[in-house]
């Protein structure tokens, strides 16, 4: 069944690639805090525990909305390991012991990536695209990762 949402099937195509981008770039973010929530050790790994805990399940929130983004407008999202790794702007290494202090730092950087690519995607989902709906998304995506990135952020002063 075809897709009458005003947004012409060319446009709707270059969104889902920029959003297949971010899908990717969000998982690889979700896996990178999950690791650092199982494996981070020292004194104040309880705490760190938690919070790293209650990141991932933020990000799990959005990878799921971001994929729902995508099929919304008519296309399937990305959904194998391969193609996340292909598609997104972060890499999976670190060179991090396991210490919050060096999780933090790299999460941090994740997330101010991911910002930067959403801030440069927004207006052209409405300006080029004609897709008001995915800039108004994104938008509110953004703000949210600019407050997981604050917290990030408070534990490194």
């Amino acid at each position: 069944m075809s897709v009458n949402i005003g947004i012409n099937e060319a446009n709707r195509q270059s969104v889902s690639v920029q959003l297949a981008k971010l899908l990717a770039d969000e998982f690889v973010l979700y896996t990178k805090t999950r690791n650092a929530h199982w494996n981070v050790e020292g004194p104040d790994f309880h705490s760190m525990h938690l919070f790293f805990e209650s990141q991932y399940n933020q990000l799990d929130e959005i990878m799921d909305s971001v994929a729902e983004r995508i099929r919304t407008i008519g296309h399937y999202a990305p959904a194998t390991l391969k193609s996340f790794l292909s598609l997104t702007h972060l890499t999976e290494y670190t060179e991090n012991k396991n210490d919050s202090f060096g999780f933090i730092k790299e999460l941090l950087a994740d997330h101010e990536s991911i910002i930067e690519f959403i801030r440069g995607n927004i207006n052209s989902f409405a300006n080029e695209f004609n897709d008001a709906g995915t800039s108004d998304y994104v938008t509110g995506l953004m703000e949210t990762h600019e407050k997981l990135a604050w917290m990030l952020r408070a534990h490194l002063k």
